[in-house]
Formats: structure tokens, sequence, C-alpha cells
């Protein structure tokens, strides 16, 4: 049998190698570590000058600011006469009690935290001979300036969003909660990417349980690298057989924060510029941030608009095939008049328009995504009204399933989150095809069983119909009334206002 049909009756292991590096500290074993890398760096200085005296300094070009190592390092321990008249060990007693003008320093004494240290921007000074360095802070602070949230718009909020930078991402919740309550652990997750990922909570309000049950959840995760969200997400939550998210996801430090002091636990990792709270419930999904801006009646009418609005993307199109295929009799004898006379001679039945309009709705919004943002907009304005316009003036659909299908596709842009919005596409899908198989029978199953389906599901213990299953407010109440933090939160401090 050849080697590429070969088919192997297990997996193949897995092994983690501990240490990942073996063998002494030595700026020769390091640079062997870093072999073939051209931007690994190494240079020999002379302690004040005395050529009796000689360090070597190592780091790596591009993770370091050179002032720093220049102003901050080499310039002191090339200048420092009395430091260099003093014999090996004391000079070296003095420069890690801080000779040196560097914020931080910390004795190394294992090759896998000396490659950990140079990958974090520090750099390393080796007397030669000896297996130990020392670890100066003079790392480089290039990332993307915080800006203004671009999937969560901010209307009466504040403008800042996280970046792709974790410390950066902490600092923002730390200027919005200063309360000392504010906990931060930190876990790497991934053999080659090695990602920092911290979890906060605010100690005496969050479940501890569910703070346990997340740091087990992410201590579990034995993946080559943590690079893209779904390396995350799909980690942590308690089901993958449904499309629905059960993590909620935001851009917004301002929102992030409210959840944490709601009594939820949230996530911050390197290289992704969201945070994540959990658990996250159906009710969740459909509040925005400006809900709490707003006055508080206009608030709870937006929100039941949104559920109004989630409830027409699921079912309208179903609907519309169910009535015109097997329900007539349920269409008003004008508008029904007109539906059959403009369907007259479109060649399709009712349900292959709708799936055809819906699949080409999908179509036009994923390439409105992936192009250029100019050509973008082109290509869905064109898309809408000239290809859409086309396709009813040559009788290829009716008038009746364009509007059906648009109605529905904007319903769907007044979900908050995208990630919930993707979910009532997919059974949108589902629903249509039931009632062309069944008329209002297929649509009942199937809303029955995107019910039971929801019933089902849970986040981190907590149900995902809420506020359904425990009776809480589906909208926003007048704030001086609202009093208590959720109860499905189990927080162990329930009033959160006088």
């Amino acid at each position: 049998m050849g080697f590429f049909t070969e088919k192997r009756a297990v997996d193949p292991p897995h092994p983690r190698r501990v240490p990942r590096l073996e063998g002494p500290l030595t700026a020769e074993a390091l640079g062997r570590a870093f072999e073939n890398c051209v931007d690994y760096n190494r240079r020999a200085v002379a302690v004040g000058g005395n050529e009796a005296l000689r360090m070597e300094l190592v780091f790596l070009a591009g993770m370091v600011r050179m002032e720093r190592v220049s102003d901050y390092v080499l310039r002191p321990l090339a200048q420092d006469r009395e430091l260099g008249e003093l014999g090996e060990a004391v000079a070296w007693e003095k420069m890690r009690s801080g000779a040196l003008y560097s914020l931080s320093v910390t004795e190394v004494a294992t090759l896998d935290e000396a490659v950990s240290r140079l990958i974090d921007g520090d750099c390393l000074l080796f007397f030669p001979g000896k297996e130990r360095a020392l670890s100066f802070n003079v790392g480089t602070e290039e990332k993307r300036s915080i800006g203004t949230p671009e999937d969560e718009v901010a209307v009466k909020g504040p403008k800042d969003s996280f970046v792709e930078n974790l410390r950066t991402n902490t600092s923002l919740t730390r200027r919005h909660l200063k309360a000392p309550e504010l906990r931060v652990a930190e876990q790497t997750v991934g053999r080659q990417s090695l990602t920092p990922v911290d979890i906060l909570w605010l100690d005496g309000i969050a479940d501890p349980r569910t703070v346990e049950e997340l740091q087990r959840r992410i201590e579990a995760i034995d993946i080559d690298a943590l690079l893209a969200t779904g390396n995350l997400e799909e980690y942590i939550v308690d089901r993958l057989d449904t499309p629905f998210p059960l993590a909620q996801s935001t851009q917004r430090p301002d929102r992030f924060c409210y959840g944490l002091c709601q009594g939820r636990v949230g996530v911050l990792v390197e290289g992704i510029p969201l945070g994540y709270l959990v658990p996250g419930v159906l009710g969740d999904f459909l509040r925005t941030p400006e809900d709490r801006s707003e006055n508080w009646m206009v608030a709870a009418s937006l929100t039941v608009l949104r559920w109004v609005c989630l409830l027409v993307t699921l079912f309208l199109p179903g609907l519309y095939v169910a009535m015109v295929n097997f329900h007539p009799e349920m269409i008003p004898i004008r508008l029904a008049l007109s539906i059959m006379a403009a369907r007259r001679d479109v060649p399709f039945s009712a349900l292959f328009e709708t799936l055809l309009l819906l699949l080409a709705f999908e179509v036009l919004q994923e390439a409105g995504l992936r192009l250029p943002q100019s050509i973008g907009q082109t290509v869905s304005i064109l898309g809408g009204l000239v290809v859409g316009s086309a396709a009813v003036e040559a009788r290829l659909i009716s008038p009746a399933v364009l509007v059906v299908v648009a109605v529905a596709g904007i319903a769907g842009y007044t979900m908050p989150s995208q990630d919930l919005a993707g979910a009532l596409r997919l059974w949108r899908f589902l629903l249509a095809v039931l009632a062309g198989l069944a008329g209002l029978f297929g649509l009942t199953v199937g809303a029955a069983a995107l019910a039971g389906h929801l019933a089902g599901l849970e986040s981190f213990g907590t149900a995902y119909l809420i506020p359904f299953a425990d009776g809480e407010p589906l909208v926003r109440q007048p704030l001086p009334e609202d009093k208590l933090r959720p109860a499905h939160l189990r927080s162990k401090n329930r009033r959160k206002q006088g």
C-alpha cells in the first residue's frame, strides 16, 4: 500500500517536550536555539572600559527598542568606571540589584525562560562561563493605536476599543474599573504561539465556580497555536452542535466592564482585539450598550423591536412559502390576486424562488465583506438594485419574493450580535425548506425544533433562554429601580445599588 494511501488505525501522538530546550544556559547555547535567525544579535561589552571584564549582550532585533538598549543598558555599562573596577561576582550583584537604568531586572537560569524573555522583548546579559543571565525589559511598544469600535458603533458611549495588545486591553479595563477587587489571572495557550490568555473577574461579585470552570477549560486547551477567535471559542463553550453563540464577544471596553460588574467572567487574548464574556445567554445578544444611555422607555421599545425583527427574519420567508403553496386562503383576496398575477410567467416554484434569493442575498453579503470597502459597497448596491430589478423584469423571480427576502434580510441587520445574526440566517433556510415541504405544519415543526434546541442549550450552567427561563425582565427597567444583578449569574453579591 502506498505512502499516501495508507490508512492509520489511530491518530499519531501529540507529545509535549518539557523542557523544550535542554542544556545549560549560555550565550552559545542560546545562539544554537536561534540558529539561522537573522534577527538574533550578540554583542560583546567591556564593563566600564575594562577589557578584562567583558559581557555578552543578546537581543532580537525588532522585539526591542534600540534606544532603550543603548541608553538603559549599554551606556551605563560602558561608562561606569567604578563598576568595571569591581570583581565579576560583585559587578553581577550590583547589576542585578539596580546598577543599570532599567525598570525591571530578572535573573534567568534556564534556556526555556531565556528564549521566552527574548521573544517578549527583553535583552540578556551573560558573563562568560556563567550558566545564568540577567534579563532587562527594553521591549518595543509598537502597536495599533486605540480607535473607535468598527463593528459596534458607539452613539452615546465611550469611543475607545480593544486592540491587539493584551496589556493595553487590561489597562483599558482598569481605567473603566478602578476597583482593587478586579482580578487578572493569566495562562499560556498554544505550544508554538505561546499566547497569553487573561481571565478577569470582580472578586466578591463573580461566581467562583464559573471562574474555576473557565480556568479549567482554558488550561485543558492543547493546540499548536491560538491565533484566531475560533481557537478559543470552540474550546470553552459547552456545545459545538449549535450555530448560536454561547460566549459573548465585544470590541468595547465599557460593555466588557459592565459585564464584569454584572457578575460575568471576562477573557482577553493577546493578538485578538476582542473581549469575551461568559456565560452568554440569548437575552445578552439582543442588548446594546446604548440601551443604558437612552431613555428607559426608548431603550425598552428598541429591545422589543429587536425581538420582533428576530421573529421576522426567521419566519417571514417560510411563512410566505407556506401561504403561497399551501394556504392561499390566509392571504387577503386583492393581495393574493396581485401575487398570482406577478407569478404567472415565473417558471420556478415559490420555494425555489425564495431559496434562490436567500442564497443570492448571502453571496452579495459575503462579496461585500471580502472586497475592499469602496468596491464592496458598490457591489452590494449593484447586486441589490440592478440585478434584482433585472431578475424581476426578466420574469425569473416575482416582486413579492424580492420584497419578502429584502425585509427578512434588513430585519436580520438589526441584531446587535453578528454571531447571533449568522445563526438566524442558517435557521431561516431550514424553516423555508420545511414550509415548502409541509406548509404551516412544517413551519410549526421547525419552530418547535428551534425552541427545543434553544431550551437544551446552556452556557456555564446557565439556561440559554434567559430571560424566559426564570422570569427576568425582557427589557430595560428604569435604572433607579434596577437594584439587583441577574439571578442566573449566581453573583455572591446581587445588590448593585442602594
